[in-house]
């Protein structure tokens, strides 16, 4: 089972994605307004969703994360991004978006001017025109925030090449900015937290499942900075551990010797007792000797809320006081012949600047999930869930589910041809295009004010 940031080829195994990688389904969450990526399935798994979805419910502030590879153009694919990223800013979010033009430069060997001509033109344009306001977004380039760099440099004495090797599959001839890229991406996904870009809250970041190592690294280093662990009980409660590092050895009282300074750890206590109880619990049970407060009444609901405040109180007393990220996982948007859909491959994909005459050959030669003939589909007919003009309106274009299902049933049936779909989906496409199309028009002196003050 392959998960590679950088490549085409991708393991569609989602269940056994989610069973090896620890992924979380969405059933269950009460997600408000879901989208049709989200009633269909297509954001099908996620990581600490809850904490974000918490904050959301109770007004509170939260961000969301994405970001830009500029070395080609914008397709149908990317756009799934945007629909969520919208709908997360929809519902309270602020949203943060990263022009990775120094990975871009590292990996694909595209020059910084060219990188930001394109994140300009193929993609803020896109994303203005698809519905993204302006006033609570922010485009940055890794190239001009140099906090993301230090981010990384600093989390980089928290991992080593053989975790990469695990995570990634880099070998000897991998070349060290290819290496560097990941922990640049970490910064990126991380600094959002910072008080100077908008201070401690919860950040998710919507992907394809191919980025989830990025996720993986994240998350892995965000944690082994943290100086609280978070332990649920088996039926019920919490427990807060001190971990103590060379970083925090000081403040948690350790001293040289191995000895523990008592007053310095009970002060530590008592803060972390006054923060809790802050929160309303009040069977709180300190134990500075074991290093651990245990709170019986907390329950797993409590967990957001709970680890916000201890990573305050990490912050004031010297930390980095850095959350995980959480992170939601959609399907992979199929290419016109089948694959997953990529840049890399223009005849097999849908770019959103398309010409309706291309679209319509491009649509025309798609994929079928029909029979070879007329009379065997009408006798056994199509399969839906392999026909790539069925795919699209259930990503992109058809929003009414009922619709939807119809088109299904009388497929499956044979009732309706394969060419008949296509059909179908090409005038869904061309109304749809030809619309964003009018929008990136009235948009286009937008482009400027998604950028942050360091990108301008």
């Amino acid at each position: 089972m392959e998960i590679d940031p950088w490549s085409s080829a991708q393991s569609t195994d989602y269940e056994g994605i989610i069973a090896r990688f620890g992924l979380n389904r969405m059933e269950g969450l009460d997600l408000p307004n879901p989208t049709r990526l989200h009633r269909r399935g297509i954001v099908f798994a996620h990581r600490d969703l809850e904490g974000v979805l918490d904050a959301q419910r109770k007004g509170e502030p939260f961000g969301v994360l994405t970001g830009l590879m500029p070395s080609g153009r914008m397709h149908l694919g990317h756009s799934m991004v945007i629909d969520q990223v919208r709908w997360f800013q929809e519902h309270g979010g602020d949203v943060t978006i990263a022009v990775a033009d120094l990975e871009s430069q590292a990996t694909r060997g595209v020059g910084l001017k060219e990188g930001r001509r394109i994140a300009l033109e193929q993609y803020i344009a896109n994303y203005a025109a698809l519905g993204l306001d302006p006033e609570r977004t922010n485009v940055y380039f890794q190239s001009s925030r140099p906090i993301v760099q230090r981010l990384g440099f600093q989390l980089g004495r928290r991992t080593n090449l053989s975790e990469f090797e695990a995570i990634y599959g880099f070998k000897g001839e991998t070349n060290l900015a290819h290496v560097q890229a990941p922990l640049v991406q970490a910064g990126d996904i991380l600094h959002p937290q910072t008080d100077e870009y908008g201070g401690l809250r919860p950040i998710v970041v919507p992907v394809g499942v191919d980025q989830d190592p990025h996720l993986r690294l994240t998350r892995g280093l965000a944690s082994k900075t943290n100086w609280f662990n978070l332990k649920t009980g088996k039926n019920a409660g919490l427990t807060v551990a001190l971990s103590v590092q060379e970083s925090n050895a000081a403040a948690f009282g350790q001293q040289p010797d191995g000895r523990v300074d008592r007053g310095v750890r009970q002060a530590v206590f008592d803060r972390i007792v006054e923060r809790l109880s802050a929160l309303g619990f009040s069977d709180l049970r300190p134990n500075p000797k074991h290093g651990t407060v245990d709170v019986p009444s907390a329950s797993k609901r409590d967990l957001a809320s709970v680890r916000l405040a201890l990573l305050g109180l990490e912050r004031e007393i010297g930390g980095m006081g850095l959350m995980p990220p959480s992170s939601t996982y959609h399907h992979f948007a199929v290419g016109l012949d089948g694959d997953k859909m990529s840049s890399s491959r223009p005849d097999s994909t849908l770019f959103l600047g398309d010409e309706p005459a291309k679209v319509a050959k491009k649509i025309k030669r798609a994929f079928s999930g029909g029979q070879p003939t007329v009379e065997e589909h009408r006798r056994l007919g199509g399969d839906p869930d392999r026909d790539v003009a069925f795919q699209y309106m259930a990503y992109f274009f058809e929003e009414d589910d009922a619709v939807l299902a119809d088109l299904a049933e009388s497929y499956r049936a044979g009732r309706l041809l394969a060419g008949e779909m296509k059909q179908a989906c090409l005038e869904r496409a061309e109304v749809w295009l030809g619309e964003l199309a009018e929008r990136r028009d009235e948009t286009a002196h937008l482009v400027e004010t998604f950028l942050a003050p360091d990108a301008r």
